[in-house]
């Protein structure tokens, strides 16, 4: 799996969540998850639960805090998908 599949899957794991989705129109690895789609923090709890179980990863807390944009959350994403396998 490569970066703009998990951006195109990554995309449909935010909708439900996206405030702002004239920002998920035009979503790309610099897309802030907080400042550009309006998510709030508590709903990016909901985002990982979703992502770790649609990747059957688990994201760590350290993970998890590296994750700011879309292309960090796509640098976990396959990180964690390299460690499992």
């Amino acid at each position: 799996m490569d970066r703009q599949e998990i951006l195109a899957e990554l995309k449909k794991v935010l909708t439900p969540y996206t405030a702002n989705k004239e920002a998920l129109n035009s979503l790309n690895e610099q897309t802030d998850l907080i400042k550009d789609l309006k998510i709030n923090s508590a709903n990016l709890v909901d985002i990982f639960i979703d992502a770790e179980s649609k990747y059957d990863i688990e994201i760590d807390m350290d993970s998890a805090e590296k994750i700011h944009d879309v292309g960090s959350c796509i640098d976990v994403i396959l990180e964690k998908m390299k460690q499992r396998n």
